[in-house]
């Protein structure tokens, strides 16, 4: 209980400290600092889930069980990890004149308020909770991202804004539907909307009244995902705003959001006794998958391309997840881990080369091994592990997502192959000149801090060449919980 407490507590109190103090020379010190306390205390929560099972606290309020402990802990994480990378990062910023005192407050406080919102809609009980929670974390991305005030971020957020409030509305209708379904069974005395009590009467819900709900959480929380036809905020985003927003959204607000339409997927799948929910994840993850990579080889901005890239990646999650069964699911948790991992890693090392070239135009930054070889490598390592080169983890994952479909969906491996295809061949050779091309840029006099990239690299290397005994127990714990 403690954990949980430090967990939430910290990163709302790190928001509060510096909307005061963000603005000064010790502030990304700050944030860090609040960070590692955050991580530290999703580490003893885990540790706590691992030797005592799942927690239900405060009223029923808070559940912690297989399925979110280790993304609290992988969520803590990248967050300590994109604040480190965002200390040289930012004051870089501020010194080209692009970060005021007032907006590196609005940036630190804000920072610290997303980690927040993201571990809330985790760790709650409350369905309510977890679309409070989202909500708030578009507030706090739409500022975010919005943070430079050029034309171009302020469109970008504003986009952001109409489209995820939008979806989120939807998500609240869909709330409001499964209240009403869980209301005639649980009673009025309170609890409907707790996922403990749904899950327990899931087989006695109303069937017509869950799959308009499924339908509308779907799209509500699927814009949040970055599923097609709702993906046009996403690539905007992350051009527009700082690197290190990037980083988070990719790594952390669309797992968050696939998060809670797994949660309510279970329910579905309980209610129904078919395979609706899965089939409608099947889908649109495998259209997400199709239009995201031929949309990737039009674009020309390094950012935009590997957000396209993200919106790839959570489809073929999506589409893994809606197979269902213990191979599937096993292998979508996995994907999950490492695109964070590795997608965050990527940003971090795209993040340096623009700053270093002055532009994000991927025909202008050429020569990275001679400018910044940690730079230059870190991006071509992170650019074959996206790509599922073995024997880096997407591989690994990415393998048994595509033999599980030989199985079970086989009209649809000719289309996930032709699009890993198209997708590696679009990357890999934009990245190439970005690497080893022709420059007359001077070497940079300090390498930049590329300390959370090798260890993100590290990690994705590790998981696909040995996956701890423990992650696989919650991997298999978390595949079954989520059902056939």
């Amino acid at each position: 209980m403690y954990a949980l407490a430090l967990l939430l507590a910290i990163p709302l109190l790190g928001g509060l400290v510096l909307a005061l103090v963000g603005h000064r020379d010790g502030a990304p010190d700050i944030n860090v600092a609040f960070s590692l306390g955050t991580f530290l205390a999703a580490c003893a929560l885990t540790a706590q889930i691992i030797n005592h099972g799942p927690l239900l606290v405060w009223s029923s309020e808070f559940y912690i069980d297989a399925l979110n402990v280790f993304l609290v802990t992988l969520t803590a994480f990248v967050g300590l990890t994109t604040a480190i990378f965002s200390r040289p990062y930012m004051r870089i910023e501020r010194d080209h004149g692009k970060m005021t005192p007032p907006r590196l407050r609005l940036y630190h406080s804000m920072y610290q308020l997303f980690s927040f919102t993201m571990l809330l809609a985790l760790t709650t009980n409350n369905m309510g909770i977890v679309w409070v929670a989202m909500e708030a974390a578009t507030l706090t991305t739409t500022l975010l991202v919005s943070v430079y005030r050029t034309a171009a971020s302020l469109e970008a957020a504003w986009k952001y804004f109409i489209l995820c409030g939008v979806g989120i509305a939807q998500a609240l209708f869909g709330t409001v539907l499964l209240y009403m379904a869980a209301e005639k069974v649980i009673g009025p005395a309170g609890g409907a909307l707790l996922w403990t009590n749904l899950d327990a009467v899931k087989a006695q819900l109303d069937p017509t009244i869950i799959t308009l709900a499924f339908a509308f959480l779907f799209i509500g929380y699927g814009t949040k995902v970055g599923l097609v036809p709702l993906h046009n905020w996403l690539p905007d985003a992350h051009a527009e705003g700082p690197t290190p927003v990037s980083a988070v959204l990719s790594g952390l607000l669309l797992n968050v959001a696939l998060y809670a339409i797994l949660r309510f997927k279970v329910l579905t799948d309980g209610a129904l006794q078919n395979h609706l929910a899965g089939r409608l994840m099947v889908g649109f993850g495998l259209l997400s998958v199709v239009t995201a990579v031929f949309l990737m080889i039009r674009q020309k901005d390094v950012k935009r391309m590997f957000a396209y890239s993200s919106i790839e990646h959570m489809g073929l999650i999506t589409f893994a997840f809606g197979l269902g069964g213990p191979i599937a699911n096993f292998a979508g948790l996995l994907h999950m881990t490492v695109h964070s991992l590795i997608k965050s890693a990527i940003f971090f090392a795209v993040g340096h080369a623009a700053q270093k070239a002055g532009t994000q135009i991927m025909e202008h930054i050429r020569g990275l091994i001679k400018v910044s070889p940690t730079v230059a490598w870190g991006l071509m390592l992170g650019s074959l592990a996206i790509l599922g080169m073995p024997p880096f983890g997407v591989f690994a994952s990415e393998f048994l997502i595509v033999t599980t479909a030989m199985r079970e969906q086989p009209w649809a491996t000719p289309f996930l192959l032709i699009a890993l295809g198209v997708a590696f061949a679009s990357v890999f050779s934009r990245v190439l000149p970005m690497v080893f091309g022709e420059t007359n840029l001077k070497p940079l006099p300090h390498q930049p801090s590329s300390l959370p990239v090798f260890v993100h690299l590290g990690l994705g290397l590790m998981l696909g060449l040995y996956i701890p005994p423990y992650l696989v127990t919650w991997y298999r714990q978390a595949a079954a919980m989520l059902g056939n």
